[in-house]
This record gives structure tokens, sequence and C-alpha cells, in this order.
């Protein structure tokens, strides 16, 4: 790779897209970053390996990004998954700022210069944020039911809450400092997992960085049938996808350098979480109960989560895992303040 395209152009605003099988609705995402009031944008938009006409309609807007004097490039991947496709498009972000909006969303006209704006009045901050909306794809109209809680929006410190889903991840409403990310992944790679790259792209900026928001809907998320965040996977599927969170987490903790006994444990307490969800859902009676277990030892669960849980393996299930009933002895008998 040139060395010229890791120099940062002060105030471009480079757009990183992964998009598979996008031809039905990459249109809208691409019009609404023409639409944009900020006149110093890069569009890099990496087809992964789709199987339908995506890089055709990709290509028949390559005049109207010249037009508007932005630049565009087109890049062409073997089909992986999204953090993969990102992978191919890192390597040519020139700009100051970073941006990753998924394929089939929205952005206001008013999205980026708002961010930008932002970070030039505030230079103490490496990152920003705003606020999304939901909308149907088909109608076009906003939805009231939204898929993230937004959390405390006066808060700096995202790391735990992104993590633990107490705040939302929504792609297209971060945008970082180029150099300061890629301070994180020197290499210009994010680690690939078939999980989607909301985690690898923000928790170790978030965990080095502090994020204020802008209480501003200036993303729109599509509700689309048959997107990648709303298909529906097969028990082993599901399964496999919690296991390699938890490799990517492991991998993100490594890049954080998080070592102390407190933030492991916590970390703990959220594989165990999610570990006895799904072996709820699917039946799996000793790996939920050995998921309780695991959330006894690291502090995971309160008195009444705690009764609620064993109530519930014992009455509705009708049984009762050997490991559980020390552990409620031990709750029934401590003192709760």
């Amino acid at each position: 790779m040139d060395q010229k395209q890791y120099e940062y152009i002060a105030g471009r605003v480079s757009i990183v897209t992964p998009v598979y099988n996008g031809e039905t609705h990459l249109a809208k995402m691409l019009d609404s970053v023409l639409a944009q009031t900020y006149p110093d944008v890069e569009m890099i938009l990496v087809d992964d390996g789709s199987a339908d006409g995506t890089v055709s309609a990709a290509q028949s807007y390559s005049e109207k990004f010249e037009e508007k004097g932005y630049g565009y490039r087109i890049v062409r991947a073997e089909h992986k998954n999204a953090s993969a496709a990102i992978n191919q498009g890192l390597p040519f972000v020139s700009g100051e700022y970073l941006i990753w909006p998924d394929s089939d969303d929205y952005l206001e006209p008013e999205s980026i210069r708002r961010r930008v704006d932002f970070l030039r009045q505030h230079p103490q901050y490496a990152c920003v944020r705003s606020l999304s909306y939901y909308f149907d794809e088909e109608t076009g109209t906003r939805s009231k039911k939204a898929d993230e809680q937004r959390g405390d929006l006066k808060k700096l410190d995202l790391f735990w809450d992104i993590l633990e889903s107490k705040t939302f991840v929504c792609c297209g409403c971060y945008m970082l400092r180029t150099k300061a990310f890629f301070e994180v992944y020197p290499k210009r790679r994010i680690p690939e997992y078939d999980v989607g790259q909301n985690f690898q792209m923000l928790l170790p900026f978030m965990y080095r960085h502090q994020c204020p928001t802008i209480e501003e809907e200036l993303y729109g998320v599509a509700v689309r049938e048959g997107s990648h965040s709303r298909t529906v996977l097969t028990q082993a599927q599901e399964e496999k996808k919690y296991r390699d969170y938890e490799k990517l987490v492991d991998e993100i903790a490594e890049n954080c350098g998080i070592t102390d006994r407190e933030s492991r444990e916590r970390i703990l307490c959220w594989k165990a979480r999610r570990r006895y969800q799904i072996a709820l859902k699917y039946g799996r009676k000793k790996a939920a109960a050995n998921a309780l277990v695991w959330l006894h030892r690291c502090g995971g669960f309160c008195i009444s989560e705690a009764l609620k849980e064993i109530i519930w393996l014992y009455f509705v299930n009708g049984w009762v895992e050997e490991k559980i009933y020390p552990i409620y002895q031990k709750i029934t008998s401590r003192k709760w303040i």
C-alpha cells in the first residue's frame, strides 16, 4: 500500500461500509451520503462477495460521487463476514475522521457535519456519537421500538456500558478520530469474527477514550426482514456465535491490557449471563445451572435475581441441579443490605 494512503487529510471524513447482497437497499444509504452538507467525504464501499447485482448498483453511483466532489472507491472481496470486509477497506482510509454506517441505513443530511463540528470544538475528545431512530424500510415510517437501550447519555466512559448492553453500539452513530483509532490497531486490521464489527471497532477505543453524546437523532436504522442482525439462526449457529463473542471479548481484553481482578471477574459475569440465557433458550438444564454457579462465584446476581432464577428452574422445569441447592442455602443464610 502506498504510504500516502496512510497520511490523514485534515477535515476529511472517511466512510467504510461493508455490503453483502445489497442490490435492493444500497441506494438509500448512498443517496444519504450524497445528501450530506459536509464538503469533504470519501466513501469506501467493500463488497463482501455479493451474489446479486450489488457491484453493478454501486458502480452506477461513481459519476454521482464525482459530481459531488466526494471520493468513491469500491473494494471487492471474497465473501467472509462484515469484520473481514471492514479490514479490506481500512487500508484506504485517508480522512481525519472515521465512520462505518451499515449498507441499509440512512445518514441525516447534517449527520457528518454536526459530529465534525463537535470534535473541532472539543479537541479533548477522540470521538463523539449521536442518537439513532428506527424506520420501516418498506414504508419509511419511524418505529417507536428500538433494538438497543440508550442508557445514560451524559456518561462519557462507555466501555462497560457497551459490553453489557446498557447503551447502544449502533455503528453509524459513532465518529472516531482516525489517528487515535489506528493507534489501537496500527496494522489497520480489526479482529475477524462472524459477529459483526462493532465490538471490535468500539470496545478497545472506548477503553482508552471518553465519548460524549450529541443528543440528536442523526442516523436512521432500517428495520428490514432478512437483514444480518435479524437473520434467524439455528441452535448450532447461535451457540457458535456466542462462543465467538467470548473469544472476541478475550482478544479485546488483551488488546486493552485488562488484567485487574475486578475487571476480569466482570467479564466472566458477562460470559456467564449470556451462557445462562442461551442455555435456557434451548433447554440445556445442566449448562444453565453451571452458568448460575459461575454467576454466583463472580458476584453476578443479587438475592432477588438468584431466588427468581432458582424458583424458575425448580418449579417451571421441575428439576434441581445438584450444584444449585448449596448455593441456595448460602444465599438464603447471607445478610443482604
